[in-house]
Order: C-alpha cells, then sequence, then structure tokens
C-alpha cells in the first residue's frame, strides 16, 4: 500500500529562527529595508554629486561642453575617417572649419555690438525720459506718498555704510581669463576625444563581461552619440533660419543694425524658453530708444516675439519633434537645474544632457521608468522590438587576441 506524503507545514528549524532573530525580520521585510536603505543611498549620492558640480565648476563644465561637442562632430569625423582621412586630421579640419565660422560671425557682430555699447548711455536716458512721460499721471500720486512719509517720521535719515567693492576693470579682467581658461581645455580636451575616439568607445564597449553586454553598451553608444548630434545640429540649422527671419524683420523695421539682432536671435534661441524672453526685452528697449513714438517703437519686439513664436510652436516641434520626445516639465527643471549650477553655460547645455539621460535610460533596463518619464509620450517605445547592432560597426564588441 503507498504511503501518502505528510502535507503538514514543518515547523521552522532552530537555525531559521536564529537567523531571523539576528536580522530582525523575515526575508521579505530584509529586501524592503535594503530597497529603502539603496533609495537613501542614492539620494545622497545625487546631492553629493550636485555639490561637487557645483563647487567644482570651473572644471567640469569645459569638460562637459568638450564631450557634447565631441559627440556632436563625431559623425562627422567618422564620415571622412571612411573617405581615407586619418582621425587626427579629419578631427582638426572639423574644428577648424567650426572656428572658422564661429570666429567669422563675432567678426561680422563686433563692430555694430561696440556701438550699441558705446550708444548705450543714450538709449538709457532715452528710455528713461519715455518712461517719465508715461509715469506722469502717477506723479501726484507720488508726491502724496511721500508727504504722507514726511509727516509720520519716515524721512528720517539713516546712515548707510558702503561696501567697497573690486573695480571694474579687475572684474573684467577675471572673468577674461576665466573664460580663456575654460575655452582652451574645450578646443584640446574636444580634439583629444575627436582624434581618438574610436578608441575611447572600443575601450569603454571592451570593459563589460559578455557578449551580449557588449552588444548593448555599443548600441547605446551609438544611440547618445546620434541623438544628441542629429539634435544639436538641426537646431543649429533652425536658428540660424531664426535669425535671418529676425534680422530680416529688423530690416524692414528700420531697428538699427539688423545683422546683430539676427546673430543675437540664433544664439538666445540655444536657450528654451529663457532666450526668447530675453530678446524680446533687449529689443524693446533698444526699439524704445531708438522710435520717436510707443506705437512705432512696439513694432520691432511684437516682430521678433512672433518669429520666435512661429519657430517654437510650428518650426521645431515638426522637424525636432519625431527624434527627441521629452516632456516639456523635463526640459523646464533641467534648465531651471543646470542654470543654478552653471548659470547661462548650464542653460544651453540642459537639453543635450537631458537627451543624454534620456537615451541612456532607454537603454539600462533598471532605468526605463525614468526613460519612459522623461518622454513626452509614456510608453510609446513598449513593444517595438530592439534595435540590433549592425555587424560592420564601427567599434568590434569582440577583443581580439
Amino acid at each position: 500500500m503507498e504511503t501518502l506524503p505528510d502535507s503538514r507545514v514543518t515547523p521552522a528549524s532552530p537555525e531559521t529562527d536564529v537567523t531571523e532573530a539576528a536580522t530582525g525580520g523575515s526575508p521579505a521585510e530584509l529586501l524592503i529595508a535594503t530597497r529603502r536603505t539603496n533609495r537613501l543611498l542614492a539620494g545622497a549620492l545625487l546631492i553629493l554629486a550636485g555639490g561637487a558640480l557645483y563647487a567644482a565648476a570651473a572644471f567640469f563644465m569645459p569638460v562637459t561642453l568638450a564631450l557634447l561637442f565631441a559627440l556632436t562632430l563625431s559623425p562627422l569625423v567618422r564620415f571622412l575617417n571612411r573617405r581615407g582621412m586619418r582621425e587626427g586630421i579629419a578631427a582638426g579640419l572639423v574644428f577648424l572649419v567650426l572656428g572658422v565660422g564661429i570666429g567669422g560671425t563675432f567678426a561680422a557682430i563686433g563692430t555694430p555690438f561696440l556701438e550699441l555699447v558705446d550708444d548705450a548711455p543714450r538709449m538709457a536716458r532715452e528710455v528713461r525720459e519715455k518712461f517719465e512721460r508715461l509715469q506722469e499721471p502717477m506723479a501726484t500720486v507720488t508726491e502724496m506718498a511721500e508727504q504722507v512719509d514726511e509727516a509720520t517720521g519716515g524721512g528720517d535719515r539713516v546712515q548707510q555704510v558702503a561696501v567697497e567693492q573690486p573695480g571694474v576693470l579687475s572684474q573684467v579682467a577675471g572673468s577674461a581669463m576665466s573664460i580663456a581658461t575654460s575655452a582652451v581645455i574645450v578646443v584640446i580636451l574636444t580634439l583629444f576625444l575627436l582624434s581618438s575616439g574610436r578608441h575611447f568607445a572600443t575601450q569603454v564597449v571592451r570593459s563589460f563581461g559578455t557578449l551580449t553586454d557588449r552588444k548593448r553598451a555599443l548600441q547605446m553608444v551609438r544611440d547618445i552619440e546620434g541623438e544628441i548630434s542629429r539634435y544639436l545640429l538641426t537646431i543649429a540649422v533652425i536658428n540660424s533660419g531664426l535669425g535671418l527671419a529676425v534680422g530680416l524683420a529688423m530690416w524692414a523695421l528700420g531697428m538699427p543694425t539688423p545683422v546683430l539682432w539676427g546673430v543675437l536671435a540664433a544664439i538666445l534661441n540655444f536657450l528654451p524658453y529663457i532666450g526668447s524672453i530675453g530678446g524680446v526685452l533687449v529689443v524693446g528697449i533698444v526699439s524704445m530708444a531708438t522710435f520717436p513714438t510707443v506705437g512705432a517703437a512696439l513694432l520691432p519686439p511684437i516682430a521678433y516675439l512672433v518669429c520666435t513664436a512661429v519657430e517654437g510652436q510650428f518650426i521645431t516641434p515638426t522637424i525636432v519633434g519625431r527624434r527627441l520626445r521629452i516632456n516639456t516639465v523635463a526640459v523646464f527643471l533641467a534648465v531651471a537645474f543646470w542654470s543654478f549650477l552653471w548659470s547661462i553655460p548650464g542653460a544651453l547645455m540642459a537639453v543635450p544632457i537631458l537627451v543624454f539621460l534620456k537615451v541612456l535610460c532607454d537603454n539600462v533596463d533598471g532605468l526605463r521608468g525614468v526613460g519612459r518619464f522623461l518622454s513626452a509620450e509614456p510608453g510609446e517605445d513598449e513593444g517595438k522590438p530592439k534595435a540590433t547592432v549592425p555587424e560592420t560597426a564601427d567599434v568590434d564588441p569582440v577583443p581580439r587576441e
């Protein structure tokens, strides 16, 4: 006769009781506590990293900018390399063309900018006089408030202590030296990264253990490089078109130095949200000092606002929207965060850094939730097959003995 197995629950062994008593709970509770600890450690690490980026901005900011330049220009260097040009020569040629373009642009606007700076006191006086005329109806109210303040004893003088500040020339000299040092770091590091980009990517890929991990790392490197390169090049073309449109509009409305306003619009448009607002304000101030009537002075800033609105609401979403699906809240928070850390350069690098993080999160299993949060359309990539690495990739995922 067959004996049925005993279905009674086996009592816990003394060793299990001792382990649970020593650790303070069951395995499930330990797992929850471990996850909570890991999250606290991750939060503390992020806070420390933010403090390091803020404290050592003079080092991290040019290094980050050089990495972004290298990611943007590396497809052009690889294209020339495939045509038979050595990587070092190709990197130097690409950087030379970029430097000539930037230098020519600044040379073209240098004279108008200096003229605008020299004329700034007159424009400030004109703007102040016009605002005083607009505020004449409020003069009576202001005078009555001053009389009430004197009657209640508010007009007593309070001795003020003035703290001596460094001279303007010393501040300008210090800023110029810091900018020059950062520029040298960016140029040299970018050239090194471009001339040895394939070797650097190969070493990163080969640092992974299995062939599957290496292929995934190679795909991640290619995705990050492609997304950032396409984004920055596309935005550069769009901003150039916006600068041309703004320059023509300023010329048609009779604004002085329309070339300067076109270049300014193209540069400021790299700053999401902040750039367009700043451009409208600057154009409005100069327009108030240039035109005799308020109606004529309002036309240039309105034209500038229309151009940036058409670009931001129709042109850029149509061209870039399919390639860069990042929600507006994430973009705004990134701009605010990096502006706080690194001021205007940080705001310029905020969106490219956000693109880098999104592509990285999309390719790492444990971070796909963050990638879905950054996406403008959560869940859009779910269920789609992942891209595979072509066999003819530039970086060999398998080390050769």
